[in-house]
């Protein structure tokens, strides 16, 4: 399963809109960064308590990346535009 979809799918299983769910990857030298953008209801889910939920993502994003020798990172898109 390919990062992307990776989030995609547990994203979309966390969260009350799922059809407002969407995630870019973009690659460069640096690595691949995946932008997560959701409706500014599901915000809290996606950040948790304290950032542990957003925390978790980007940690399993890394241990995948560390298995395909890329580094993977993630960009949460507040809906007024501004990242997490």
């Amino acid at each position: 399963m390919a990062a992307r979809d990776f989030v995609e799918f547990v994203v979309k299983a966390i969260v009350e809109h799922p059809d407002d769910v969407e995630v870019t990857q973009t690659v460069d030298d640096l690595g691949v960064l995946i932008t997560l953008k959701v409706n500014k209801e599901d915000m809290g889910k996606i950040i948790g308590k304290a950032g542990q939920t957003a925390k978790s993502l980007r940690i399993l994003l890394r241990m995948m990346g560390s298995k395909k020798d890329a580094r993977y990172n993630l960009k949460i898109v507040e809906p007024e535009g501004q990242a997490v």
